[in-house]
């Protein structure tokens, strides 16, 4: 049974730093793309950042420059580290990996940035 586990959320001044983490279980961690994506109150959910089994990284538009997504396949967890934060950065963020045409989510982490 596929788990993620998000923490790291939390309410900051605009400018902080905040550091996401998603503990994985359930999976081969090392073989399978993983992926944050977050959704603000009535919008929908969107891609933030992937990291592929193979190590290359991508990130929306928005957050190029100030997030970085990393992944320890040895602590089966995947990292945002989320600088320069803005008010507009403010939503849930979830964690994401897809098994074949199963896609799995965490719980989700609230981050909320005040301006």
């Amino acid at each position: 049974q596929v788990q993620l586990v998000e923490s790291g959320g939390g309410l900051v001044q605009a400018g902080d730093s905040l550091r996401l983490s998603c503990a994985a279980s359930g999976l081969t961690f090392g073989t399978y793309n993983i992926a944050w994506f977050r959704q603000a109150p009535g919008k929908q959910r969107e891609l933030v950042a992937a990291a592929t089994s193979g190590g290359s990284t991508n990130y929306v538009d928005s957050v190029k420059g100030r997030f970085t997504i990393s992944r320890d396949n040895a602590k089966r967890t995947v990292h945002l580290q989320m600088n320069s934060l803005k008010p507009e950065d403010t939503a849930v963020y979830y964690c994401n990996t897809k098994l074949g045409s199963q896609n799995y989510w965490g719980q989700g982490t609230q981050v909320t940035v005040s301006s």
